[in-house]
């Protein structure tokens, strides 16, 4: 075999443990040994690949082979993203090798019951102190967007910011106010976040369970998590320092939201909480390394539900012998 030789997933940084992301545009990306080389007009700087959870790459960003190579061993997750990181395009793959997961939430979202039970979940981690097991969607659908409003109130008044309301351009960042245009990006690294987390443990960003219909509805269902912790708030905030500085005319106001969004994802060990909501919404447990580092392949059984790959089968069914068939 040529090259450096993979290295040993069980001894990678725990993703508890990892930055949380790092954002590069207009520069080239390769790779010295085990480790990513950022190349720009200023110099070079290395990254410690297998300490990072996500990679995001702007416009003008070129990436080697061997660094996407060395990428996909360490377990860091890349998506590709827009200016200011407000448009995503692509994710790399999976570091989970296992399909448990997968399977639980295909499962679960097929079936009407199960759904609405892991909806009435999700809105039950917002409304931690109502009992929502009983309500219907409609009934839910009315609280939250009660509940958003509200937020949105209470920040403005807090950080004493301006709002009339939430307004933007999918298409034209630029044309909202300043607060808008803090939280469409201080939202678009959330979804990157919660999108990253979910390819890595293998689930698919398509399955929702409120959100439905969009290839990132399960992105947007679990990034309503935590918007009302961190995204707004911080939001409010960014814009209130800039007043106070007199800075916020000339300041990039998205690069300032992601530069504060970094540290609050840190400090508040985000990634990690995704992972365990992920678990206790699909699988009913705690998250389990044997999931991202068993690298076994099943083959599947009517009866048995699987038996295990790798082996030659002939004539080890009774419907080889002329009896039950498969």
């Amino acid at each position: 075999m040529y090259g450096i030789a993979p290295p040993d997933l069980k001894l990678l940084t725990r993703s508890d443990d990892r930055i949380t992301y790092l954002y590069i545009e207009h520069a080239t990306i390769g790779r010295e040994a085990g480790a990513l080389t950022v190349t720009e007009d200023r110099g070079t700087v290395h990254v410690p690949v297998s300490a990072l959870s996500v990679l995001m790459l702007g416009p003008g960003t070129r990436v080697t082979h061997q660094a996407m190579t060395v990428i996909s061993e360490s377990g860091t997750s890349v998506v590709w993203v827009g200016e200011e990181g407000v448009r995503y395009y692509a994710a790399g793959r999976s570091i989970a090798r296992t399909s448990r997961l997968l399977e639980a939430q295909a499962m679960k979202v097929s079936n009407t019951q199960s759904r609405l039970a892991v909806a009435r979940k999700m809105y039950g981690m917002r409304f931690r102190d109502e009992d929502t097991s009983r309500l219907t969607m409609q009934q839910l659908r009315g609280k939250e967007g009660a509940r958003v409003r509200k937020i949105y109130r209470e920040c403005s008044e807090l950080y004493g910011v301006v709002w009339s309301g939430r307004q933007y351009d999918p298409a034209n960042f630029s044309s909202g106010d300043p607060v808008n245009q803090a939280l469409s990006s201080a939202h678009a690294c959330l979804y990157g976040l919660c999108h990253a987390v979910i390819v890595a443990l293998g689930c698919s960003p398509g399955l929702g369970f409120i959100h439905t219909g969009h290839d990132r509805s399960f992105v947007y269902d679990i990034a309503d998590l935590y918007k009302a912790e961190i995204t707004i708030p911080t939001a409010f905030r960014v814009i209130k320092e800039l007043e106070d500085e007199g800075r916020l005319a000339k300041t990039n106001v998205g690069s300032e939201v992601r530069r504060e969004l970094r540290d609050a994802f840190r400090r508040s060990k985000l990634q990690g909480r995704v992972t365990a909501d992920l678990y206790a919404l699909l699988a009913d447990d705690k998250p389990g390394q044997e999931d991202l580092w068993a690298d076994v392949i099943n083959l599947w059984d009517g009866r048995k539900g699987a038996v295990a790959g790798g082996h030659n089968y002939q004539g080890r069914h009774r419907s080889d012998r002329g009896e039950e068939p498969l």
